[in-house]
Formats: structure tokens, C-alpha cells, sequence
């Protein structure tokens, strides 16, 4: 049975989990009837300064993988329909490059300010963590509908520790759009 995390909260993956390899980072939202949004997972791959390790350790839609391929996002869901996760993010944690001490998973709204939307037009908002071997899932994150005029959240983030992985659940809703957040971490 997986763990529930609340905001703040953290859970060490590969203490509690020793021969944990591969992770599916999933996320997953409904979209209240009668809209329409396209959401945007993506992951910000960071050093030790809190900066991209490089520009390709962005991953997101238009960049698919990270260099050492450890990292893969699945594709871009424009609808959100359908049970289950909406996008999903694949890491090898093995083979994630040594200077990447920190991965930052956030949902943005595409085109949020020119279409005027935001995280009050979704519903069951989650973030989930799958052994992909074993097809476990380890933790959820269950975000309910407190931001209303956020067109981003930072859901989680994964923070290396020696050799072991950490993810705390964030829950930060912001309105920096995608660029303020590449302004920020590039």
C-alpha cells in the first residue's frame, strides 16, 4: 500500500527501499466539466548551486530526455481525460548524472495567462511515485483544490543524498508561468 504524503512532508526512497532502480514519476489531474486545459509536466535537473546542471537537464515536452538518459518524460497529455496519470516522468535513479543533486517535478498550464486559467479549473490533482519493476506504488501525493489562481505548482521534488534518493512533497502553487521558472533555474 503506497504512503500518503502531505505538503512538507518527505519519505527516503532508497532507505526504505534498498533495490529501488527505476522510478515512474506519475501526475495526474481531472479537469472540471465544461473546461479545457493542457497541462505540462516537466523536470528541472539541478547541481549543488540550485542552477540546470545544463540546458538539455530540462525535461520537459519539447526535450524528452536528459543527456544521460536517465531521465525520460513519456509525452505530452493535451486533454487530461481519463483515469491514471496524465504524464509521466521514467528515471533510472543509477544513472541520473553524479553533479544532479536535486530534481524538481512542476505542472505549469499552457498559454495559463492568454487563456486565463488556472488550478481552480482541476480537480483530484495527484502525484505518485511507481516502482516500475515491481509496478509498486511507493507514495502519493494528493493535492486538493486549494489554488484556485495558481497556474503552476511545484509538486515534488527529489533531493540526492549521498547515494540515496529523498522526495518531499511541495505543493507550491506559483504564477511565474514556464519561462519564470527556466529564468530561475537556467
Amino acid at each position: 500500500m503506497a504512503i500518503s504524503l502531505k505538503k512538507g512532508s518527505s519519505f527516503d526512497l532508497t532507505k526504505k527501499q534498498p533495490s529501488l532502480r527505476k522510478i515512474l514519476i506519475g501526475l495526474g489531474w481531472d479537469v472540471k466539466p465544461g473546461n479545457h486545459l493542457d497541462l505540462d509536466a516537466v523536470c528541472f535537473m539541478l547541481g549543488g548551486n540550485k542552477k540546470l546542471v545544463s540546458d538539455e537537464h530540462f525535461v520537459f515536452y519539447n526535450n524528452l530526455r536528459s543527456p544521460d538518459r536517465a531521465v525520460e518524460h513519456t509525452g505530452d497529455n493535451r486533454s487530461g481525460v481519463g483515469d491514471g496519470d496524465d504524464e509521466m516522468i521514467l528515471i533510472n535513479l543509477p544513472a541520473v548524472d553524479g553533479n544532479v543533486e536535486e530534481m524538481l517535478f512542476v505542472v505549469t498550464i499552457n498559454d495559463a495567462s492568454l487563456k486565463n486559467h488556472n488550478f481552480g479549473l482541476l480537480e483530484n490533482a495527484f502525484i505518485r511515485i511507481v516502482n516500475v519493476e515491481t509496478n509498486e506504488e511507493i507514495l502519493r501525493y494528493d493535492l486538493d483544490s486549494q489554488y484556485p489562481n495558481a497556474t503552476e505548482i511545484e509538486f515534488g521534488k527529489l533531493n540526492k543524498d549521498g547515494n540515496d534518493w529523498k522526495f518531499q512533497a511541495l505543493g507550491i502553487a506559483t504564477e511565474k508561468g514556464l519561462q519564470g521558472y527556466v529564468d530561475i533555474y537556467a
